[in-house]
């Protein structure tokens, strides 16, 4: 008895969830690039931030730079697993963004542009994390 293969169509859906799932790839990266030089702006140098005073949030630059840096890293990592479409780094890359846009608004009055740019890079991570589907899951 022998099967037949038969190859199935490359859908436009398929395209679609490929391309958002390398789009948050490269996004999840960049973001992580980002929060690496961070925090290592925030270990090497305290003098970048700005301090506020009367701020609710208020913790210790260096103790917020490695937590920007092991955030970073995280997500370095997890886009090399988003590359090769795994459905681990899917579920972590959704984790760890919502953790960086935390990170960021706790952190907003130490440098607040830039924080606002790593939430919207997060943001859209998270989204296109959540909207596409694998070809075997959609409908």
């Amino acid at each position: 008895m022998t099967s037949t293969h038969i190859p199935r169509m490359h859908s436009a859906k398929s395209a679609w969830a490929e391309g958002l799932t390398a789009f948050a790839a490269v996004m999840l990266a960049i973001g992580g690039l980002l929060a690496i030089f961070r925090g290592i702006m925030a270990i090497a140098e305290d003098e970048v931030f700005v301090t506020t005073p009367n701020y609710v949030f208020k913790w210790d630059l260096t103790g917020w730079g490695w937590i920007h840096l092991a955030l970073g890293i995280l997500a370095v990592l997890i886009s090399f697993g988003l590359f090769r479409t795994a459905t681990w780094a899917r579920i972590a890359g959704v984790g760890v963004a919502a953790l960086v846009i935390i990170a960021n608004f706790l952190s907003l009055p130490y440098y607040p542009v830039w924080s606002v740019i790593i939430i919207a890079i997060s943001g859209f991570v998270i989204w296109a994390l959540c909207v596409s589907r694998r070809e075997g899951t959609a409908g």
